[in-house]
């Protein structure tokens, strides 16, 4: 048996007491179900997974289209609130993170992107050894089993299927590459191709009718295995040591308080919010903040929780003189037929993601590489219910969105501990438009989109603009408007970052805590910087290399 593998022998989650396995994963989500596959395929260690939320086997999780009922759902969500934004006009922020198995794979819109290989090579130029777009290139390869086939930059026969979206999709999908060609952007076949800049069609985590999440994809598969153990609803409330080095974790379980221990290491998976806020409860953060709630330093840390950054974006909305998917999605018959055209034929929208097209443009012509990413929506909600995201129920008239949300902000916010109360929500300072530049930039970006949607392409169809109207135009009233409306397209990523300096930094290369033993991070707190595009697939490819060099480090031993 492998090491630690005697507690496996009950699976049955009554039996909670003297749990040890060789590591310890806290976060069944993007990070931590990558992880717990990759570890225990050879047999050799055995793995406790430990996730505070419960099952992703539901309707509206498996449905592709259905993330827009989990949105506000506190069953599968933390459901967080940031801290009152000034750049924000003073707003609080609604950020949604999964709570279930599959983590934030489980309830996002299931784009696949990888970023710009610029954005990993920046990594290494950080000091981070080992993690440039050369050394992420055959991970992303490695995991992927992609649609559209294999070449020199893209994986077949990997364990998660990406879908090409190619098909049924809306036909106003068109008009809109059409208009952005004629405003400078290119058709770009592969955004995680040779190239990022241009339009195109957005690859998807969708496999047949169902989302392809991380507990789809890599835990499902791993939980057949004898040396794996996944506990559901086991709350992870702080790190245990011993003589400076990690030996296993409290967490809190209906209502009682269990200790974990492990004989190798424990890893935080819990993503750009949790594994912060574990670390600070643990001791390992900033000292006078930890002080003043009366938990007492191990590791003074400033960089712990620091560093937040998240990309904001907008959408402009428009009432159309053809049928969007407001027309199908918003009366009761229509409901009917794409539910029957779904559960029948496994087809229709409720099969896809809203976001079928979208692409990477420069906002200004100086620029090296693009800072602005685009999403074209064929569906308006300028009419929301209080508390509901009604992708299912959207405006009762033809709508069509085209939103944007920036790449690579400069302005940073921190996680910081509410309470000493491990069950307490942690305060997140978003920190959004604090630098001029970050201003900027978003000014030229919702021009450039409103040049899109006035090319002719698409301006035949369009009646009017809803949002923000045309009476908004002169530059402070845009930027009004961006401050009023705009908001995160749940990208957290950093507050945990990887750097050789634990001066500046967090995790090492090896994604090791800095002055303790037996400790990593492994998510998307550990980016050293923010990357271009959705952070699920950069999470993965994460994930699937901090596993090999874990076991090439306990090889080494």
């Amino acid at each position: 048996m492998p090491n630690g593998l005697s507690g496996f022998i009950d699976r049955s989650e009554d039996t909670l007491q003297n749990l040890k396995a060789d590591f310890i994963i806290v976060g069944a989500g993007s990070a931590g179900s990558v992880l717990a596959e990759r570890l225990t395929a050879n047999g050799r260690y055995s793995v406790l997974l430990l996730e505070a939320g419960g099952d992703d086997r539901r309707f509206f999780v498996q449905m592709p289209l259905g993330y827009g009922e989990l949105f506000y759902d506190r069953a599968v969500n933390w459901g967080y609130l940031t801290e009152a934004d000034p750049g924000l006009a003073g707003r609080q922020d609604y950020w949604p993170r999964g709570k279930l198995l599959g983590g934030s794979s489980s309830v996002n819109a299931m784009v696949y992107i990888r970023g710009h290989q610029a954005d990993y090579d920046e990594w290494r130029a950080s000091g981070n050894i080992g993690w440039g777009w050369d050394d992420v290139l055959p991970a992303f390869r490695a995991i992927e089993d992609n649609e559209a086939g294999e070449n020199a930059f893209r994986g077949k026969g990997g364990p998660l299927f990406i879908s090409a979206n190619k098909k049924d999709l809306h036909p106003l999908v068109e008009n809109f590459l059409a208009a952005s060609k004629e405003c400078g952007l290119p058709y770009n076949p592969d955004f995680n191709g040779l190239n990022q800049e241009g339009v195109g069609h957005y690859q998807m985590t969708i496999k047949g009718r169902r989302r392809n999440s991380t507990a789809r994809a890599f835990l499902r598969p791993a939980m057949a295995r004898k040396n794996l153990r996944v506990l559901k609803y086991a709350h992870v409330t702080k790190v245990l040591f011993s003589e400076g080095r990690a030996i296993g974790v409290e967490f809190a379980s209906r209502g009682q308080t269990y200790q974990a221990h492990c004989a190798k290491e424990v890893v935080l998976s819990g993503g750009a919010v949790n594994s912060p806020q574990i670390l600070q409860l643990s001791g390992i953060g900033p000292g006078a903040n930890l002080t003043d709630l009366g938990i007492t330093p191990m590791i003074d840390n400033p960089n712990v929780g620091a560093h937040l950054s998240d990309h904001q974006g907008i959408n402009y909305t428009y009432e159309m003189m053809v049928p969007t998917y407001n027309n199908i999605l918003r009366p009761w018959w229509g409901k009917l037929k794409v539910g029957i055209e779904y559960l029948l034929l496994g087809r229709g929208p409720l099969a896809k993601s809203i976001n079928h097209a979208g692409g990477f443009f420069r906002s200004h012509p100086d620029l090296a590489r693009p800072n602005m990413q685009l999403y074209f929506q064929a569906f308006s909600t300028v009419m929301p219910k209080p508390g509901q995201r009604p992708i299912l129920t959207p405006d009762p008239f033809s709508g069509l969105s085209i939103g944007l949300s920036n790449c690579r902000p400069t302005s940073t916010g921190k996680i910081t501990l509410a309470s000493a109360d491990p069950l307490v929500a942690p305060r997140i300072h978003a920190n959004v438009f604090a630098n001029d530049q970050d201003v900027a930039e978003m000014l030229d970006a919702v021009k450039f989109l409103r040049k899109i949607a006035a090319a002719g392409p698409m301006a035949k169809f369009i009646k009017q603009e809803l949002r923000p109207g045309p009476m908004v135009t002169s530059d402070a009233n845009l930027i009004a408007d961006f401050r009023e409306r705009s908001g995160t397209v749940y990208h957290p990523a950093c507050s945990c970052r990887m750097g050789p300096d634990a001066a500046s930094a967090v995790i090492d290369a090896r994604l090791r805590v800095h002055g303790v033993g037996g400790l990593r991070v492994v998510d998307a707190s550990s980016f050293p910087n923010q990357i271009s595009g959705n952070l699920n697939g950069p999470t993965m490819m994460l994930a699937w290399k901090a596993a090999q060099i874990m076991l090439e480090d306990h090889a080494a031993l």
